[in-house]
């Protein structure tokens, strides 16, 4: 096997880590990131609500923006009860995070600084696939 070879294999492998372990990372990190897009939709639909709309069309919508507010504080109740038990952070959730810290490392030694930013790109465009993929059926 030549250099290139076993460059390759490397770098294959730096992919394979960094996916695993950024999408365990991201299982935890997604949900604080999500609850705060819904505040901001939220906000955006109550603005919304004070506009042109009739008495009975207003009615209707702010039952519905109330269990939208339901189904954010729940999520935010679920967030905070996977990233705190008891007081004490989610060893799972600091391990994840360690974890995708000691791999980026790695790899930026093996590969350098760009080759980190190339196997994140190639990461996201992937994420971005698969979400487009799953909304075409």
């Amino acid at each position: 096997m030549n250099n290139q070879d076993v460059k390759n294999l490397k770098k294959r492998y730096f992919i394979w880590l960094y996916k695993t372990a950024k999408e365990t990372f991201d299982k935890y990190e997604r949900k604080f990131t999500q609850v705060d897009i819904d505040k901001d939709i939220l906000a955006e639909m109550e603005k919304e609500l004070l506009g042109s709309y009739l008495p009975h069309e207003k009615d209707a919508l702010q039952r519905q923006i109330n269990d939208f507010q339901k189904y954010i504080e729940n999520k935010e109740k679920a967030c905070s009860e996977l990233r705190d038990q008891h007081r004490k952070i989610n060893p799972d959730f600091i391990f994840s995070e360690i974890k995708l810290n000691a791999i980026e490392k790695v790899i930026v030694r093996g590969l350098g600084r760009r080759g980190l930013e190339e196997i994140r790109s190639l990461y996201e465009k992937e994420m971005a696939e698969r979400i487009l993929k799953s909304t075409e059926h």
